[in-house]
């Protein structure tokens, strides 16, 4: 490995390579995610999907943060922002037209807790929910329905998501999940 330059013509002056060593921001853990690690490699119901191994899970392995009679709260493990999670029926189902009326029901309930327990752990200012349904439409796994809720805050679009295409996330998904798990109304 070479010494860093102290040629001032390099971007900051006589200590340039200081400078230039904040031009990257390393995020190698999400090459798993762009990998496809743990995306199911079908849509069939089973083992593949992480919708249906999640909640067979311990709270903490399967970041579950509240199991209903119907469906689930997740958080999601590639976030947008600090406290990202995911409503799931159990029941392995692609498309919203294809929930019970009492899955539809739960879905809508587990929302609005979701949304109770944002604003109480975090101060959300708002929320970004909905559903990508189909692979089409931008659902990464499109064989297990599932709606995102997404904290949002005043400010919260900084310059890294625009310039680098970044998105930083301030808190360990393990204390997100005991955070909200903790304030999820009874």
């Amino acid at each position: 490995m070479s010494e860093p330059s102290s040629d001032s013509s390099v971007p900051g002056g006589e200590h340039g390579w200081q400078a230039a060593a904040w031009a990257r921001l390393w995020t190698p853990h999400r090459m798993a995610y762009l990998r496809g690690d743990g995306k199911p490699r079908h849509t069939d119901e089973g083992s593949e999907c992480p919708f249906c191994r999640a909640p067979n899970l311990s709270e903490d392995e399967g970041l579950v943060i509240h199991r209903g009679r119907l469906a689930f709260a997740v958080l999601n493990l590639y976030p947008y922002n600090s406290g990202h999670l995911m409503i799931c029926p159990f029941r392995h189902v692609a498309d919203y037209s294809d929930l019970t009326e009492d899955e539809v029901a739960e879905v809508g309930a587990l929302t609005q807790q979701a949304m109770r327990a944002l604003r109480a752990v975090s101060g959300a200012h708002g929320f970004n929910i909905g559903m990508n349904q189909g692979s089409i439409a931008g659902a990464g796994i499109a064989g297990h329905l599932h709606q995102h809720v997404v904290p949002r805050w005043g400010g919260d679009t900084n310059f890294l998501p625009v310039i680098a295409g970044t998105k930083t996330i301030a808190q360990l998904l393990e204390e997100t999940r005991r955070l909200l798990a903790s304030a999820w109304p009874q």
